[in-house]
Formats: C-alpha cells, sequence, structure tokens
C-alpha cells in the first residue's frame, strides 16, 4: 500500500515547534528538560492525543506515543527522535523525526489504515547532551548503557540534577525504563553534513554511525607574568594544548580518506588574563572514525601526543574518557526495507554511515535499527542557520511512511 503524506502540513508542523524557544537569527533553543523542551512535548502530546493517541513517559524522560495497532499484543514498530536541541541549534535536528511520524500517524488516520502491528512515536530525552553530558543518554539508559541512578544524577552547569530537571517540567514518568520492547526503530534526520547535497541525491539510506571517544584534558604548568618571564622558563599550559590541538589537527588532515575526524569543542583557561602566562587549560576533545580498529590506533596517538606536549612544554597533564560510542552496524533487513521504499518511490538515494551519534545507536543494541537522511543546506546543523527544504523534509517523511507500513503490515483500510 502507498499512501501519500501531506508535505504542506508536515512542514507546518515544523515550522509550528519551531515557534517554542526561538532564537534571533531563526533557530530553537529547547534544551533538554527546561520549560521549552516540555512545551514542545505538550504541543506534540495535544496533537497525538486529537488522533486517539494515547502516550506514557519512563522514568528518564523517554516520551511513547503509541496508535494501536490490530494486534496489540505485538511489538510495536517505532520511529521517532528527539526535540531537545543545542543552545544555537537548528529547525530541524531531531525535531523533523518527531514530527514525520507524526505526519505518518495523521496521514493514517486520513485514509482509516490499522496496521497489525502497534506504531509506536518515541521522544528520547536529552539527545544532544549539551545540558546533560553524555549526548544520547536517555535512550542509552533505556538500552541498558547507562544505570538509571546514575543517569538521574547527572548534573548540569548550574548543578541541576536530571531527576529534579524531570521533576520540575512534568516528565518524571513511572513507565519501567526499558518498556514498551519494540519490534524495530527507524529514525529519520537530516544528514548534518554535505554529502548528499554535493551528490545530488534524496536520500540516505543509513547503514550504521562512525564511532566516537569523548575525553575531558587538563593541562597544569604555572602562572607567571607575561613581561619578565622567559620564555625558556615558561610553564604554559595553553601552550601545551594548543600543540596537541595542532599536532591531532594535522594528523587528521593527513587522513585523505576524510574518515578520521578530531575535534576540541570546549576549551576554559582557569582565571584568564591578558597579561598571564597559564597555569591550567581544560579542552574537551572528540575523535571519531568510522573502523573502530583505526580509531583504537588514533586514541593510542591522542595519549603520545599528550605525554610529548607535557614533556615539552613542562607541565603536567591528565585526562579521562567520560563517553565512548563503538562503530555501530545497522540491522540489514531494517536497512534493506528503507531501500525498498526509496526505490519504489523513484527517488534518488545513497548507502552511508552517519557520521554523528543519534538515539539509534543505543536503541540498535535491542531493537532492529535503520534510519533515513535528507540533504540540508551546506551540511549545517547545530547552528541557527540549519535548513532542510520542504521538498526533502517531504521525500524523507514519505519513505518513512512506506517504511513503516512495510514493517508493521496493514490490516484494514476503508
Amino acid at each position: 500500500m502507498h499512501l501519500d503524506i501531506d508535505a504542506e502540513r508536515l512542514w507546518d508542523s515544523l515550522m509550528t515547534m519551531a515557534e517554542i524557544g526561538p532564537t534571533p537569527n531563526g533557530g530553537s533553543c529547547r534544551l533538554a528538560l527546561t520549560e521549552e523542551d516540555a512545551a514542545g512535548r505538550r504541543l506534540l502530546i495535544d496533537w497525538c492525543e486529537a488522533l486517539g493517541c494515547t502516550w506514557q513517559v519512563d522514568r528518564v524522560g523517554n516520551l511513547f506515543i503509541r496508535r494501536a495497532g490490530c494486534r496489540d499484543d505485538l511489538d510495536p514498530v517505532a520511529t521517532g527522535s528527539h526535540l531537545d536541541t543545542q543552545p544555537q541549534g537548528g529547525r530541524f535536528d531531531g525535531i523533523l523525526g518527531v514530527l514525520a511520524g507524526l505526519e505518518v500517524f495523521r496521514t493514517l488516520d486520513d485514509h482509516g489504515v490499522v496496521t497489525e502491528h502497534p506504531l509506536e512515536l518515541v521522544v528520547w530525552t536529552n539527545e544532544e547532551g549539551s545540558r546533560f553530558a553524555p549526548a544520547m543518554v536517555a535512550s542509552g539508559t533505556y538500552a541498558g548503557e547507562f544505570s538509571i541512578a546514575s543517569t538521574l544524577a547527572r548534573t548540569d552547569r548550574d548543578g541541576v540534577t536530571f531527576d529534579e530537571a524531570l521533576q520540575a517540567c512534568g516528565f518524571a514518568g513511572d513507565l519501567a525504563v526499558g518498556e514498551p520492547r519494540l519490534d524495530s526503530f527507524f529514525e529519520l534526520h537530516i544528514e548534518q553534513g554535505p554529502v548528499l547535497e554535493a551528490v545530488g541525491e534524496s536520500i540516505g539510506v543509513v547503514a550504521g554511525v562512525q564511532g566516537m571517544r569523548w575525553y575531558d584534558v587538563t593541562f597544569t604548568g604555572q602562572t607567571a607574568h607575561a613581561g619578565p618571564t622567559p620564555m625558556r622558563l615558561r610553564r604554559d599550559a595553553l601552550a601545551a594544548a594548543a600543540r596537541l590541538i595542532d599536532r591531532l589537527q594535522q594528523h587528521a588532515l593527513a587522513d585523505e580518506s576524510g574518515h578520521t575526524k578530531v575535534t576540541f569543542g570546549c576549551l576554559e583557561i582557569a582565571q584568564g588574563s591578558r597579561n598571564v602566562v597559564p597555569g591550567e587549560v581544560c579542552l574537551s576533545v572528540d575523535l571519531r572514525h568510522v573502523d573502530e580498529i583505526v580509531l583504537d590506533d588514533l586514541e593510542q596517538r591522542f595519549e603520545r601526543e599528550l605525554a610529548d606536549c607535557s614533556a615539552a612544554l613542562g607541565v603536567t597533564v591528565s585526562h579521562e574518557r567520560v563517553w565512548a560510542s563503538p562503530v555501530v552496524h545497522f540491522d540489514a533487513e531494517c536497512i534493506d526495507t528503507v531501500e525498498s521504499a526509496a526505490r519504489q518511490r523513484g527517488l534518488s538515494y545513497r548507502r552511508m554511515l552517519s557520521g554523528a551519534g543519534h538515539d539509534s545507536v543505543y536503541v540498535s543494541r535491542v531493537a532492529p535499527t535503520a534510519m533515513i537522511f535528507v540533504p540540508c543546506r551546506d551540511g549545517i546543523s547545530h547552528n541557527e542557520a540549519e535548513y532542510a527544504s520542504p521538498e526533502h523534509c517531504a521525500q524523507g517523511c514519505q519513505v518513512l511512511c512506506d517504511t513503516l507500513l512495510q514493517r508493521a503490515g496493514v490490516a484494514t483500510s476503508d
């Protein structure tokens, strides 16, 4: 069965959601478990309740919205993503996957279609990790990667715990974490990179996700006056950090495949002053690769460079690996179903790996999973300028709709 989604209605939903937590330059700010995040969830719940859907929330705030099937004894076929954003995020990252699921529900309702399996629309909590680190912590808790207690105890920069934020925004549920069990999970997302746009293809059939490792690093030297202290006698923590950044940057640039990626997203100078040699510097390091063995090698190089930079600049160094996500390979049958849906709609597509982490990484550990990508302009994401065209959003939603129908089965229609 082929049902056509309503592209205009999908776009209107996206733009309406963007009105919650708008930023000055056309983006969105709905940090996890803030009032803005809660308002976005309540709007979604209102839309879904109008379709006769029911909903539950688990102990870490994951929201599960169900459209009943003909056989509710079967595990649900699920879709979804997240509604939280970066501090100056865009209108599509995560949000497209959630509202495309809503549009699928609406389309089925328009045509009186009942699926064999129930359908589940999932909003995972704190996917971005911008308020509570690490990213994808609630889907990881659902999949058993993190304990409930450790997740609830995580704090934001103001010392507010995850649990306190859940209680404050009204989304501390009582559904057991790990429930409901899912037959499968399909996540639609913008690519967040430039590949699909560059090759002029409409759909990315995502076969897996590259591996990622996050570290916190602290270089400790000695603060000193910028004028009287000779260069050769300095123990400059920032110079050591700069050397580390340069060494790893050059190593990544030398990889002609482009698969080696290093990022230094946070840099903090303790009591920084214009005329003081920095005595302590903290920075974050993000290492990524599509091959787990190569990622191991990259981690070893990182540790060697730490030691070399420390010795060369006369500072001490400490580091902690705060998160590791191995290379993920999605379910072959789910991947084939997505590819078939794109092909039957006559859409250009390619199989590809994701360069970013997604909730599907953890969900794939407990349910067959695949992802669908659509292009985003200039590959820009985590940015107010993030943009995906109405046409591409609709094409991705259409592939999602066809995929869910194929997987869930159609029981009756009018």
